[in-house]
């Protein structure tokens, strides 16, 4: 039975003042909350604080209700055991990306893991620092809660009214378990990104400006922060290593195929069609909005000018029409001053939009709409 939480306001202090900290302390002071944050690097704690994440920890303050632990990786284990020891009476929250780790070296160092929740939102962007920090950053995002078999109910309860009043989903599993889950759905896509990103860096600039949403999407999260990455990848070398293996003998099997002898054989054209309907089926599990069953939309495509303000008017004109945009991505034309959205909308609203837009004026290829996973 999950303890009840009194529904006043809590002192909570941040640990950390980075990107994920900032948009904790953004977030919970929209709702109400005395938040505090502290950083070792005090331009990134002044900064946040002049965004509003927080105020810097008064000396005669009372004991807070909640420490979040902030901070890489490979200092959580330093950071919540300081934490657990100043505040006696303080729930102590992580928010590290792997928790078997943190945790089992918590474990043998004695902590009181009464008082501590291994937690991880599961939300980010490429970009770090409290620059980047939003107070929406979790809204509708899953957050992993980790207790132990010691963690108290009370703690827990505490832990999971926080994540709530963020605008998280909270989701409770094993340390492993996250572990494990966390190596599949973001350790990684994030090695995948980085190592076809790496591909780019010899290639002619030619070849690079034809570019388009694919490659964009690709290697979206190849823009994060490496020092970071590193902490993740070795605290969670076991799980991820299980998954890389796999990986790497596909890509094998895909390179024998490649092979020009093997391109001539009809048994090999059936391997590479058997791989890559494979990856197809996989990515149709991932669920659709709000958790429902992945949906298959059909996209709209439609040429508008390069503009500040042409989107904008695109949009507007699909409300207008009585049709949700569930989707949409944007290629520009290289050298050209237009751009080519493509709306990802119901099977059934593909019509009914195509018309109302063209009778706007909008330049819509709808003959060439095609269905979008």
């Amino acid at each position: 039975m999950i303890a009840a939480v009194p529904d006043a306001p809590l002192r909570v202090h941040v640990i950390g003042a980075g990107l994920i900290g900032a948009s904790i302390g953004l977030a919970l002071r929209r709702r109400g909350h005395d938040v505090s944050l502290a950083d070792r690097d005090r331009a990134a704690q002044m900064l946040a604080i002049a965004l509003g994440a927080g105020e810097p920890q008064a000396a005669d303050a009372a004991p807070a209700d909640l420490v979040v632990v902030a901070v890489p990786p490979v200092a959580v284990p330093d950071v919540a055991q300081r934490a657990l020891a100043v505040e006696p009476r303080s729930t102590v929250m992580d928010i590290a990306s792997i928790k078997a780790a943190p945790l089992s070296d918590l474990a043998s160092r004695g902590a009181d893991l009464t008082r501590m929740v291994g937690s991880h939102p599961v939300a980010g962007r490429e970009r770090s620092g409290p620059g980047a920090a939003r107070a929406d950053l979790f809204v509708g995002r899953p957050w992993v809660l980790c207790p132990t078999t010691m963690t108290s109910s009370a703690a827990l309860a505490l832990a999971r009214r926080v994540v709530v009043d963020c605008g998280a989903a909270p989701v409770e599993m094993s340390a492993e378990e996250h572990d494990q889950a966390v190596a599949l759905v973001s350790h990684l896509p994030q090695i995948a990104a980085s190592l076809t990103a790496r591909r780019l860096l010899d290639a002619p600039e030619s070849f690079l400006r034809l570019a388009g949403t694919g490659l964009r999407d690709t290697t979206r999260v190849a823009a994060s922060d490496p020092a970071l990455w590193v902490q993740i990848l070795q605290g969670n070398a076991p799980a991820l290593r299980a998954l890389v293996q796999p990986l790497i003998d596909d890509l094998i099997s895909l390179q024998s195929m490649l092979d020009d002898a093997a391109l001539a054989r009809t048994t090999a054209a059936d391997a590479m069609t058997a791989l890559l309907s494979d990856g197809r089926r996989g990515r149709a599990r991932l669920p659709g909005k709000h958790g429902s069953p992945h949906a298959t939309y059909a996209t709209v495509p439609v040429v508008i000018a390069d503009r500040p303000g042409e989107l904008a008017r695109l949009l507007v004109a699909a409300g207008d029409a009585g049709v949700n945009v569930e989707d949409i991505s944007i290629e520009h034309s290289p050298g050209q001053p237009v751009g080519l959205v493509e709306l990802a909308v119901a099977p059934t609203a593909v019509d009914r939009l195509a018309t109302a837009l063209r009778a706007g004026g909008w330049d819509v290829h709808a003959e060439e709409s095609r269905l979008a996973d």
